[in-house]
């Protein structure tokens, strides 16, 4: 039995407060270890050294696929070079290629922060977002050079490394990317501790990592994800509808993310087959219709619904598919696939909460009825710190102790969340609060329509009115050619939308304005209400 004193030095461990030192010298940090995703890297490559890591056509057309072993020594080097050059802030202007994911791996390890940049910016946006956060080297690919001429006249100092995503890796066709990750190995070598041991990489979980300017989150979290469980990256330079169908069908692809819009052209895509094994696939971006999840289906296409933001990491909420749904009528059981969920097990559960809170700016939730709209606020350890060099926006993000996501929701009695609108897209026609989102639903249910925009336009009798803006399937599958007269016609008579959110104006184009991750623009389609611009 062990003495007063000894027990009493035990009693004293526990008590140490937040010091990593006990009040008696004890060390009692053993039980915990900084998390950081790098180490998912390091540790792929020391289980599964062979396991294919990558799968590629680069830019000059060659197949390229990597293991994990190649991965990881290519990302460690590139930490290295890093280190050797002290660079610290790096900036990542390129589509989904291998050096990309290798950049997300290896600045990182290296204690960097990246910034990754949308390459569909106009250059003086790109030259506003590196010039803020004042990056001291940028990853480019060679396609996307000529964005930053403005930017390399007013800042001549920053280091540009560029990929010429050819597959070569070495001699004098290499590129500068390769040569910095030869450099950055040669480098580790030379240097007494080596291998990831010889890296800074993270020295605690509060630390900086990234500085996403709404890029998805550095690829939907998946880069790290599927690095974890020792998966095959497929990179894609451009969104091709042939050549994912052509993955799909001889690669045995298991997993994918895509946007309703990039679903929804897949779907109609004259590559489209039933696959014979079923495909999981992440949907999210914009809220997706129950409609779509029906198409997908049918191609054995799974669809699981996900929801956040960039400020919330991506995503925050899952649609998670309970055993009953499947005795439900079809239309049904996608309606409620199509809801935004609930909290991911790594964070704490989403609020729907009165617009206006109670005195103090303390939050008041919405009933669970279905129909009482808020605002979904968010919470959990997978929210974003704050906006970089903006401490009133932040304050305003977190208004009232949670993330303030800007989306109008309702809460169902089974916790379920469902997105109605964003607040500044609800149309509020005759003192109807109309939905744009649920209207674009059921625009798309018309056997010719493909896709659907629906916005508010000034009206002298009702405040707002409706106008859609519409895709339209290709001409083959139609028996005549689609009219505005016609939808209206159906909108009216044959479909289930209510008379006071049957469009006023329908508008057929060629194409939708849409963001990099496949979020229709409704500033864009205002402004062309507003010139009366067409396609």
């Amino acid at each position: 039995m062990s003495g007063a004193t000894s027990r009493l030095r035990n009693i004293l461990g526990h008590l140490g407060g937040t010091s990593s030192k006990s009040p008696v010298g004890f060390d009692h940090t053993h039980h915990l270890h900084q998390l950081s995703p790098t180490f998912f890297l390091e540790r792929a490559a020391a289980i599964e050294p062979d396991a294919e890591a990558i799968y590629h056509v680069t830019g000059n057309g060659k197949v390229l696929r990597r293991s994990y072993s190649e991965l990881a020594d290519r990302a460690r080097g590139l930490s290295y070079f890093l280190l050797k050059h002290s660079l610290k802030r790096v900036g990542i202007l390129a589509s989904n290629t291998p050096a990309f994911l290798e950049t997300i791996f290896g600045v990182i390890a290296a204690g960097g922060v990246l910034v990754p940049v949308n390459y569909r910016l106009k250059p003086v946006d790109i030259t506003y977002i590196f010039d803020f956060a004042e990056v001291d080297s940028i990853i480019v690919d060679q396609e996307y050079l000529a964005l930053l001429d403005d930017f390399k006249k007013t800042h001549p100092n920053v280091r540009f490394i560029v990929d010429l995503d050819t597959g070569i890796t070495q001699g004098p066709d290499a590129g500068p990317f390769n040569e910095a990750v030869i450099e950055g190995l040669q480098y580790e070598q030379s240097r007494e501790t080596k291998g990831w041991a010889g890296l800074p990489e993270c020295t605690g979980e509060d630390d900086m990592i990234a500085i996403p300017f709404t890029f998805h989150a550095v690829g939907w979290t998946f880069p790290w994800a599927v690095t974890a469980v020792r998966g095959t990256h497929y990179c894609l330079r451009k969104i091709d509808y042939p050549l994912i169908w052509k993955l799909l069908k001889e690669e045995g692809i298991t997993h994918f993310n895509a946007a309703p819009t990039v679903n929804t052209m897949l779907c109609a895509s004259e590559e489209a087959e039933r696959l014979p094994n079923p495909v999981r696939v992440t949907v999210a971006a914009s809220p997706p219709t129950a409609h779509l999840f029906e198409q997908m289906t049918n191609l054995n296409l799974h669809p699981v619904h996900v929801y956040g933001m960039t400020e919330t990491y991506g995503p925050i909420t899952k649609g998670y598919h309970m055993p009953a749904w499947d005795a439900l009528p079809p239309a049904e059981r996608y309606a409620q696939m199509a809801r935004q969920g609930h909290g991911f097990v790594t964070s704490l559960p989403i609020r729907v909460v009165k617009p206006e809170p109670a005195e103090q700016g303390i939050l008041i939730d919405v009933a669970r009825d279905g129909k009482e709209i808020g605002e979904i606020v968010f919470y959990g350890n997978i929210c974003a710190k704050g906006y970089y060099k903006d401490p009133e926006a932040t304050k305003k993000l977190f208004a009232g102790g949670a993330l303030h996501s800007g989306d109008l929701a309702v809460m169902h009695p089974d916790g379920c969340t469902q997105i109605q609108d964003r607040a500044k897209d609800i149309i509020i026609s005759g003192g109807e609060n109309i939905s744009s989102i649920a209207l674009e639903g059921m625009l798309v249910k018309h056997p010719d329509v493909l896709e659907a925009g629906v916005i508010a336009v000034p009206d002298e009798q009702w405040g707002e009115r409706v106008k859609a803006y519409l895709t339209v399937k290709a001409k083959e599958s139609q028996n005549t050619p689609l009219t505005p007269e016609a939808v209206i016609h159906w909108a009216k008579n044959q479909s289930a939308i209510s008379r006071f959110m049957v469009p006023k104006e329908v508008e057929m184009v060629d194409e939708l304005p849409k963001t990099s991750t496949g979020k229709i623009q409704k500033n864009v389609l205002r402004e062309w209400s507003k010139k009366g611009r067409k396609s």
